[in-house]
């Protein structure tokens, strides 16, 4: 089997839920509705909980063990360093250093996976190990001035550039195809982008401001928001209307460059940036709605699978080509 194809085929983990989730719950507490932020935040809390319960399972079974080579899995990362993040700025800092560490230890030992079995031509889900590497700056640097630990900013920002590297491996093997084609996980080609100018904007604030990461952070938003629009403009020209897992991995990229673009504003001085982001943020919670109604009626409609908490594929849809 075609090695992008078993990417493509395996279930999207409820990490993605957790992600798009607690972002949206970030964006709104940066746009001031604190009560809708904390009762996401909590949902966030209870997904995650259901997430880390299967990711235990998967590494008990030997048998499963296999779907955590895939991309996807790489959102157990994410949606642990995104949970962490709302801790954190709930005021909450010291709680937070256990999502980071749990984030650490997980990307060490997912990603070396994930990277090893990456093929040509790949989904949009390739560009989780860029998501991955920058929720665990992005919670390091957000941590760095609460904690009173200025260092954080140091591994903070060699994982701000390692991300940045792993993005430019992916898009060289990216299959374009799938922005015009791709059933969500596409979006991640933006999303990659959006969350490591918020790496970058954390660490710009961790290591006091410096003028040239305030230009990088800048940069990469800008990126971000060009991608934005091109897949705003395919969503247009070919609309997918219809339900998919893989929508979640749109809705956090939604949310991920509205928060992006509010945080940039603040940290880089640039006021009107906030009007953008929370501009950017009507649409997320939008999506996220109407792709949390699709879940919950798929749920009732099927035995699940569609929905399943981690990847189960068999072990010869997992592709075994050697380092990239």
């Amino acid at each position: 089997m075609d090695g992008s194809r078993a990417l493509r085929g395996v279930a999207q983990p409820w990490g993605a839920q957790v992600m798009a989730t607690g972002i949206i719950s970030v964006g709104l507490r940066l746009a001031g509705a604190l009560w809708a932020a904390r009762g996401l935040m909590l949902v966030t809390a209870a997904l995650w909980l259901v997430l880390a319960m299967t990711f235990a399972g998967l590494l008990l079974d030997g048998t499963r063990r296999e779907a955590l080579s895939a991309p996807a899995a790489l959102t157990s990362v994410a949606g642990t360093g995104v949970l962490g993040n709302g801790i954190a700025l709930s005021g909450h800092s010291a709680v937070a250093v256990v999502p980071l560490a749990l984030t650490t230890v997980l990307w060490l030992l997912l990603l070396p996976r994930v990277l090893r079995r990456l093929s040509r031509r790949l989904p949009g889900s390739a560009y989780l190990v860029t998501v991955a590497t920058q929720s665990v700056a992005v919670l390091a640097a957000t941590l760095a001035t609460p904690l009173s630990a200025p260092w954080l900013a140091w591994p903070a920002g060699i994982l701000l550039g390692a991300g940045l590297m792993l993005y430019v491996l992916v898009l060289t093997r990216f299959d374009f195809d799938q922005i015009h084609r791709g059933a969500g996980d596409h979006w991640v080609v933006a999303g990659s982008l959006s969350i490591s100018a918020l790496a970058c904007a954390k660490v710009t604030y961790a290591a006091d401001r410096p003028e040239p990461l305030e230009w990088l952070t800048l940069a990469i938003l800008a990126a971000a928001l060009a991608w934005y629009c091109v897949l705003v403009a395919f969503e247009v020209l070919r609309p997918r209307p219809r339900y998919d897992h893989r929508r979640w991995s749109t809705v956090f990229p939604l949310g991920m460059t509205a928060v992006s673009a509010m945080t940039a504003a603040t940290v880089c001085a640039v006021p009107w940036l906030t009007a953008v982001g929370e501009a950017l943020l009507c649409p997320a919670v939008l999506v996220w709605l109407i792709v949390a109604c699709g879940t919950v009626r798929q749920a009732f409609r099927s035995d699940g699978t569609d929905g399943r908490l981690c990847a189960e594929a068999p072990a010869a849809d997992i592709p075994r080509q050697g380092p990239p």
